[in-house]
């Protein structure tokens, strides 16, 4: 038998159990839902716990980073380990060592925007948007606790600020900017900034990701101040991460993994 007519059997089956299993599920938007309103006669609601008790347990006002760094701490870490990962495994199959006859290798374009009407306005538009770019991802990232962003949206603006150098010159550029060992250092540093702050309350006893017991290293005046500030600190680590992982990603990928040329 065909083997494509076994793959369809299964997904039509999975698509089906999947589409029986829906009928389980509460009315979109329903406030009555065991998410909003909790098990009858057993344990309240968490979404209504987060809302009411989370900037009291942490002094955060922004709920999603509150949530995403210090509850579900584990969760997110592992996220980023896991982009981690995909940014290794991407370079693990396509990095190429020495020289590779077979490669296919770009000519890199020049990066003197001299005579050329075109790239005089790309490159000077790229001078003047990238450092904009970085300042507001530094932005996002440091005041992610208290308004709408944080790690994972900072570096993606600084990994996106790389990437156009490279679109509007060449990679040799943006790798002059952000070379190789540089990006894949800070991505394992981002890595272990965030294992860090989780280890550093085990060795005082405490919980892995315990942030208020860190109160002592921050000198705040109660264990809330002390997650809010480590929840600055875990964010910085996620940045380095996906900023690294992103731009090693592309860098890869644009040069067939010899990091030459590019697009």
């Amino acid at each position: 038998m065909n083997p494509k007519l076994y793959a369809s059997i299964a997904v039509i089956i999975t698509g089906l159990v999947l589409l029986y299993g829906i009928s389980d599920f509460p009315t979109f938007g329903d406030p009555r839902s065991p998410a909003n309103s909790g098990v009858e006669g057993g344990a309240p609601s968490t979404s209504l716990y987060y809302i009411n008790e989370s900037y009291g347990a942490t002094k955060v006002p922004n709920l999603v980073t509150s949530v995403l760094a210090d509850y579900r701490g584990y969760d997110t870490m592992f996220e980023t380990v896991v982009v981690f990962a995909a940014g290794m495994a991407i370079f693990a199959i396509l990095r190429c060592f020495g020289r590779d006859d077979e490669a296919v290798i770009t000519a890199p374009t020049k990066s003197s925007i001299d005579g050329d009407h075109n790239r005089i306005i790309v490159g000077t538009t790229c001078r003047l948007a990238v450092p904009v770019v970085q300042i507001f991802a530094l932005y996002v990232v440091a005041h992610g606790h208290h308004s709408p962003g944080g790690g994972f949206q900072g570096g993606v603006m600084l990994g996106a600020s790389f990437i156009l150098i490279a679109l509007a010159g060449n990679l040799n550029d943006a790798l002059g900017r952000f070379s190789e060992r540089s990006y894949m250092t800070l991505a394992s540093l981002g890595i272990i900034i965030y294992a860090g702050f989780g280890v550093l309350p085990q060795v005082l006893g405490k919980n892995f990701l315990d942030f208020g017991v860190l109160e002592k290293f921050f000198l705040t005046d109660g264990p809330e101040m002390a997650r809010s500030h480590s929840m600055l600190g875990v964010e910085i680590g996620v940045a380095l991460t996906v900023m690294s992982i992103m731009f090693a990603i592309f860098a890869n990928l644009s040069s067939r993994g010899t990091l030459k040329g590019g697009l």
